[in-house]
């Protein structure tokens, strides 16, 4: 029996070994891949406190494709951190914001808000289950604490703790060697012809009916502790809608009772609320049925968002 045992201890170890290695290596390649991923940033971010931390989903990202992040630093004259995600709801904006505020500071909040992030599971829990999302989030303990956590207290699967821990979707990411960049970036440049059915299908896809009251109701109140804990750190409140074509904007479902909902909690949180939807509605502004592209970025900073930045009173 011990004849037997040993080599089957030997060869257990060195799979082991051999794992650990290709987790290494797939870690090793994250840190020379990553760009947009909300945690990758945090742990790239050298400054101890910046001017503004801007959380959300999609539509908050272009403000930091290409050179715009930079642009709009050199003429505000603010330090900004961009840590949108796409598809990100306020359950999964509250765990960036506890990445952040492990060893950072921001003076303000700019919290980017869709009514799509706060009517579905997907958007929040789910989320996080996504293999896009955890094979190219940095391993670090405190971030395994943090999820083993979330998955207690706020309903995240836990075998999405078992994956990050273990590494599997990083070993197994058949997109290891490419940039992490989403893929709207590379259609910054352009402007998209209108389209009703491509609208259409837009907004089914972000708002499958029937919606979920209870879903709401849960992303309403992680909303809530998010802007609780942003407010307790030190940072001022700044809630906005940026900007969506009027096609876009006039068939989303519910939109009054959402705002009415939401401006309730900011009041009680005492946040600034900037709607800025309507504020470009130049066609040719957007890349895709609804993302600006670098002119609609333009207008936006023109029409409120600099004058925001700078620190200015907006409307």
């Amino acid at each position: 029996m011990k004849t037997l045992l040993r080599p089957a201890l030997a060869f257990v170890a060195i799979g082991l070994a051999l794992y650990l290695l290709a987790f290494a290596g797939a870690e090793a390649l994250l840190q020379r891949t990553g760009r947009s991923h909300p945690l990758f940033k945090v742990q790239h971010l050298r400054e101890p406190e910046v001017d503004w931390l801007v959380l959300g989903a999609s539509h908050a990202m272009p403000l930091d494709f290409a050179d715009v992040g930079e642009g709009l630093q050199r003429t505000s004259g603010r330090r900004i951190v961009n840590l949108a995600a796409q598809g990100a709801g306020p359950l999964y904006n509250r765990f960036v914001l506890d990445a952040f505020l492990r060893e950072h500071r921001a003076r303000q909040l700019l919290y980017v808000v869709d009514s799509f992030a706060f009517d579905s599971s997907a958007w929040n829990e789910d989320r996080f289950a996504d293999a896009k999302l955890l094979r190219r989030t940095p391993f670090q303990l405190p971030t395994l604490r943090m999820l083993a956590r979330y998955a207690y207290e706020e309903g995240v699967d836990p075998r999405t703790v078992l994956d990050f821990a273990s590494g599997f979707s990083k070993i197994n990411n058949r997109e290891r060697f490419a940039r992490d960049i989403w893929e709207g970036e590379s259609q910054f440049e352009r402007a998209a012809r209108p389209s009703s059915s491509a609208v259409k299908r837009r907004i089914e896809y972000l708002y499958p009916q029937p919606t979920d009251p209870a879903a709401r109701d849960r992303a309403m109140g992680q909303f809530d502790a998010l802007l609780a804990q942003a407010s307790a750190s030190g940072m001022q409140l700044r809630v906005a809608k940026l900007p969506l074509p009027r096609a876009f904007r006039t068939r989303l479902p519910d939109e009054a009772a959402f705002d009415a909902r939401l401006l309730d909690v900011l009041r009680r949180r005492g946040a600034r609320w900037h709607d800025w939807s309507a504020l470009v509605d130049e066609t040719d502004a957007y890349f895709d049925t609804d993302h600006l592209n670098r002119k609609g970025v333009g207008l936006l900073v023109e029409r409120g968002l600099g004058a925001l930045l700078e620190g200015a009173r907006t409307p």
